[in-house]
């Protein structure tokens, strides 16, 4: 049985890995999106994502209906971008939560009732891309 839900949220799959940017609407999330985007990442969705789990456990992250392939860029309206394949959930980005300046283990949230490893970072640091993608690596490397 697959448990499909629409959630508020940006995705974009790094290398296969599905990311989720998770945060108050405003605080960044389709910005963090384009610059992971213009480092290679692929967009799923933007504003609304879709996620369903499946027979063997993991969550997949696609695209909302009728807004596949498409991001709001503020200050130029809605942009066409080649929609990625779902992908399985892999990091969740936490855009409302405060980030701690030295993070004592691994933090997780709960999406569809199951664990996911999170960051909590502020998308409008020069550097927040490469922090998910550190962070996205960190946790392959813990899980093989």
């Amino acid at each position: 049985m697959v448990d499909r839900q629409i959630i508020h949220g940006t995705a974009v799959a790094i290398n296969g890995a599905g990311v989720l940017i998770m945060g108050a609407p405003g605080n960044g999330k389709s910005d963090l999106a384009l610059r992971l985007i213009d480092r290679g990442a692929a967009l799923i969705s933007d504003d609304a994502v879709a996620i369903e789990v499946d027979g063997s456990d993991h969550i997949l992250l696609s695209a909302a209906p009728n807004i596949e392939g498409r991001i709001e860029v503020r200050n130029l309206g809605i942009v066409n971008f080649q929609e990625a394949k779902p992908a399985a959930l892999k990091l969740v980005v936490d855009l409302d939560r405060k980030p701690e300046r030295h993070p004592d283990g691994t933090s997780t949230c709960d999406i569809a009732g199951k664990p996911v490893s999170a960051i909590a970072i502020n998308p409008f640091e020069g550097s927040a891309p490469i922090k998910v993608e550190l962070a996205l690596r960190q946790g392959s490397e813990h899980t093989g």
